[in-house]
């Protein structure tokens, strides 16, 4: 699979990757740094954060909200929305006003500090909302990070949008890069995604899955009779693999569950949000990976790094241990903030 590659620096690896899911979810960091560690060389927990002014990069919606090069959010822009009200036009102009990175208490003095209702069933305030909605028509961006609260400032960055069809060509290719190869039923699925990420190039998305294949541009296999697919270009020669690794719920390698199951023969479920007596791995529980299986599960505790194992496979290489004690120590200095 082309998402994991040789580490290189931070904005290297979101470069190659094209993009970097995010979640809020601490245990024992967030996703986003969790799958970056393997990608960067000496990476730590908080490095995005801490670099993330000084690159190149943007927050914006793809199959999921994450992180992206300017590349990706270029092909998600201009996006069709509706005029702008007369709230999101104060707020604009207020933000456009400032000499500095906007927070969104900076807006209560004189927007008020009305609650609604947001996408998650909690309760923000009015003009928070007002600005990512200004975020998602891609007049603002995120300037950063205040406490974990996003900060914003007008996009200045401008570009030449390519035509519609372009556009969903290589959003397509690029999705089928980050993911595949993976079952062809799961790239449609992932790319409904696409009629919020990219509203008006809905139309050519239920047919352009077929015509990629036609053309030769995704290449395809049966597993099982299972049709998978992936671009088809040419892989890169892969040493083989030799490492253990603990792997975020969100990333690239794990992500279809469709595929996990298929090819690691057992099912993974994130359960964070199953109650605590339902669940089977845990809270927070990282699929292991072994050579070119995924061989259990662990759960990391921040307390002392405690790393806790379960198997669903009986490993028997004696070079198992020394490898799993390595990502462990791998882990234990990947939790150390600089």
């Amino acid at each position: 699979m082309s998402s994991l590659f040789r580490p290189g620096t931070l904005q290297q690896a979101v470069e190659r990757l094209g993009f970097v899911q995010a979640d809020p979810i601490r245990s024992p960091a967030r996703a986003q740094d969790l799958i970056l560690r393997h990608r960067v060389k000496d990476y730590r927990v908080g490095d995005l954060d801490d670099q993330y002014q000084n690159l190149s990069l943007e927050e914006d919606l793809l199959y999921a909200y994450g992180f992206m090069p300017r590349s990706t959010w270029c092909l998600l822009h201009p996006r069709d929305t509706p005029k702008r009200n007369a709230a999101e036009k104060r707020v604009l102009a207020f933000v456009t006003a400032q000499q500095r990175h906007v927070h969104p208490r900076d807006l209560e003095a004189g927007f008020g500090r009305n609650r609604e209702q947001n996408d998650w069933g909690g309760q923000s305030t009015a003009t928070t909302r007002v600005l990512q909605s200004l975020h998602y028509s891609g007049a603002l961006r995120v300037a950063g990070r205040q406490s974990g609260i996003r900060v914003y400032e007008p996009v200045e960055h401008t570009h030449e949008p390519l035509d519609r069809a372009e556009r969903l060509h290589k959003l397509v290719m690029l999705v089928a890069t980050i993911l595949g190869p993976l079952p062809e039923s799961s790239l449609r699925a992932t790319l409904r995604h696409l009629a919020y990420a990219a509203p008006g190039l809905d139309a050519g998305r239920k047919s352009i899955v077929k015509k990629l294949i036609e053309s030769g541009e995704l290449a395809w296999g049966d597993l099982d009779g299972l049709r998978y697919v992936w671009p088809s270009t040419k892989p890169n020669a892969r040493r083989a693999n030799e490492t253990v690794r603990f792997l975020a719920p969100f990333d690239p390698l794990v992500w279809d569950r469709r595929r996990f199951e298929h090819l690691w023969g057992w099912p993974y479920r994130f359960e964070a949000y199953t109650p605590a007596a339902k669940r089977q791995l845990g809270y927070y529980a990282m699929p292991m990976l072994w050579r070119d299986d995924v061989v259990g599960w662990v759960n990391v505790s921040t307390d002392h790094v405690r790393v806790e194992p379960g198997f669903r496979k009986t490993v028997t290489d004696p070079k198992f241990r020394d490898e799993y004690e390595a990502e462990v120590e791998r882990m234990k200095t990947f939790l150390q903030r600089r």
